[in-house]
């Protein structure tokens, strides 16, 4: 089953939006996230109507962040996201005749739902700030061994 990498592309496309100076184009971003333009003007989309981006037209134009780096958690992009699932594993049959199935459903879904539970308030515990941090921290290791 293939993985939905779209908030960690998110992710990646906000911090370059937050490093760079002025608005970014679908372009310019398609190719930091080896993407289509036509991939990251429909996600970016879904980021403006949470009111996290705006889009600038014009031949200066582009997308732009327009919230706090500090009030955007991975839980908040995520909800913006449309929430796609959290787990690429499930029930092979959600509605089984099989006993022994509806005891392995019930095991998986009472756990499933637990481990959504905790990675979403870890989601809302992290902001596009910490990691903004973090990248200036890296880059500033960086810096340093290359010197």
């Amino acid at each position: 089953m293939k993985r939905d990498s779209r908030l960690s592309s998110v992710l990646h496309a906000l911090l370059h939006m937050a490093e760079h100076d002025g608005p970014m184009t679908s372009e310019t971003l398609g190719q930091c996230l080896g993407t289509n333009p036509v991939v990251v003007r429909r996600t970016m989309g879904l980021l403006r109507d949470a009111g996290l981006v705006t889009a600038e037209r014009g031949h200066a134009g582009g997308w732009r962040i327009s919230a706090d780096l500090a009030t955007v958690s991975l839980r908040r992009l995520h909800e913006a996201l449309g929430e796609p699932a959290i787990f690429a594993i499930g029930n092979r049959n959600e509605n089984p005749e099989c006993l022994v199935e509806q005891s392995v459903n019930a095991a998986l879904e009472g756990t499933f739902a637990e481990a959504e539970t905790l990675l979403l308030k870890r989601f809302a515990d992290v902001t596009l700030a910490d990691l903004a941090k973090d990248f200036a921290r890296r880059h500033a290791e960086r810096r340093t061994v290359k010197e």
